[in-house]
């Protein structure tokens, strides 16, 4: 056949061609739904790491571990960032305060990832101390070029979430955000002295992606929750709670008056075996409203003869005893709005409708 003849065939039967080819493209398996968002919290022992990572792969982690003499913080937060999250590099990572449990890694995780921005709150006021100083030292060096100071108020460039900056440097948030309310609980709530310290200047995010709202508070102390809540509660009810000071170590934090407030759905502890989470702070967690999920880094073992009443289910805790350490906690958004939380030391997850 000649060739003019082939091409006025396949003219002749175009629609036909074109069904079988578009019968193909439907025969072919659905991608899997890219998560909205994927949240790790790494295990530090008691220090701080928290990894964000955005439906448009952009990263952000919030603190950096401490600086252990082997670097153990900066190997595990690497080993989450490249082996699970897939990263070749961090774009932001946010230092809440300058104390050697959130700082601390910062310098070794540079050396075996690239960084490429910083957040902070502004320079350190605890560099009076031999420790204090040589920390912020080397922070200082490592972000020269590459650092911006956060204000209260302001919003992070990340594409793919919304983050509310509503703490830094001793400022916390002085306007309402969607869903702000009275807060009638402030009535009978005490009240204690402002910390001057570097976890009362606690930079802390609310981040939002549809109807999902998480917040990170760093380490802010009890004053300057109660700021953010009363009279009104300027960041309304969120979805997933990360415990601040480690699960109110030292009851630092955990207002009852701001926790009841903020309402949330999923509360997750980076504390460690003798670090947060104490009787008071379990009591606190605990009655909050409409808590469907509660979370541990580590299982807490100040009051052995309470495990049970003063810790949440063994399933739900990440590292179990003394002898157990280095296993993570996640949290992924779905496209629907689900939120399923998974513990890698025993891979038990569970599904949080949006509410």
């Amino acid at each position: 056949m000649k060739p003019l003849s082939i091409m006025k065939l396949m003219f002749r039967h175009l629609p036909l061609v074109l069904l079988a080819f578009a019968g193909l493209a439907v025969a072919q398996p659905p991608k899997p739904d890219t998560p909205k968002l994927e949240i790790y919290w790494i295990d530090t022992e008691g220090d701080a790491a928290t990894l964000l990572v955005t439906s448009t792969g952009q990263s952000l982690l919030i603190d950096s571990g401490g600086n252990d003499a082997d670097d153990r913080d900066a190997r595990r937060i690497f080993d989450v960032a490249a082996k699970e999250a897939g990263l070749k590099k961090i774009d932001y990572l946010l230092t809440t305060h300058f104390a050697p449990d959130h700082e601390g890694g910062a310098a070794a995780l540079a050396k075996l990832i690239p960084i490429e921005h910083f957040l902070d709150h502004g320079d350190s006021v605890d560099t009076q101390t031999p420790e204090g100083d040589k920390l912020f030292s080397a922070y200082r060096q490592l972000v020269a070029g590459k650092r911006r100071i956060l204000k209260a108020g302001e919003r992070l460039p990340l594409t793919g979430a919304q983050i509310d900056v509503v703490a830094s440097n001793g400022a916390v948030l002085d306007h309402p955000l969607e869903g702000a309310a009275a807060n009638p609980l402030c009535a009978k709530e005490k009240t204690k002295p402002a910390d001057r310290t570097e976890e009362g200047r606690s930079v802390g995010i609310l981040l939002t992606v549809g109807k999902f709202r998480y917040l990170n508070l760093g380490d802010l102390p009890w004053e300057r929750e109660l700021a953010l809540a009363c009279p009104i509660n300027n960041l309304g009810i969120v979805t997933l709670f990360d415990a601040s000071s480690h699960g109110f170590d030292q009851n630092k934090s955990g207002a009852p008056a701001f926790v009841w407030a903020i309402d949330p759905q999923i509360v997750v502890i980076n504390n460690a075996e003798h670090k947060g989470l104490n009787a008071q702070a379990w009591d606190t967690i605990s009655r909050i409203p409409r808590v469907q999920g509660i979370w541990q880094q580590h299982v807490s073992l100040d009051q052995p003869d309470k495990l049970t009443a003063h810790n949440t289910r063994g399933l739900m805790i990440a590292n179990t005893s003394a002898t157990v350490h280095g296993f993570w906690l996640k949290a992924s958004l779905s496209p629907a709005g689900n939120v399923t939380v998974t513990n890698s030391r025993n891979g038990y997850t569970e599904v949080y409708a949006p509410r």
